[in-house]
């Protein structure tokens, strides 16, 4: 018959907070260890794919980091990727650009009616 082991939580429910293995300890004694869940990498604002140069923790282990390891040094670092934040400055600067062209076109209309 199998050895018993006692678990070490509270929780006696198999759910993924709670999730257990049983491991032999070299005094031949099984024992339970309890895994903590897997941390899954914070994504990009916009694309939703992982940000790069910041660690995949636990929400509640990011109040323990720095601010440098939380961020990356860019416009929107830590929050959108960088081929995002490119996208956005390109696509800012051609809707700047087609607006200078509206207004010389309309000053070109305007002074040659005159």
């Amino acid at each position: 018959m199998a050895q018993r082991v006692t678990l070490r939580k509270r929780q006696p429910y198999n759910t993924t907070s709670a999730r257990r293995h049983v491991v032999k300890t070299p005094g031949g004694k099984l024992v339970v260890h309890h895994i903590k869940k897997l941390a899954g990498s914070p994504k990009c604002g916009d694309c939703g794919d992982a940000l790069a140069g910041i660690p995949a923790l636990r929400p509640r282990k990011y109040a323990t980091l720095s601010k440098r390891q939380k961020t990356v040094n860019r416009a929107y670092g830590g929050s959108v990727c960088a081929k995002c934040v490119k996208n956005r400055i390109t696509r800012a600067f051609l809707i700047e650009e087609a607006t200078i062209v509206k207004r010389v076109i309309k000053a070109k209309a305007t002074g040659g009616k005159k």
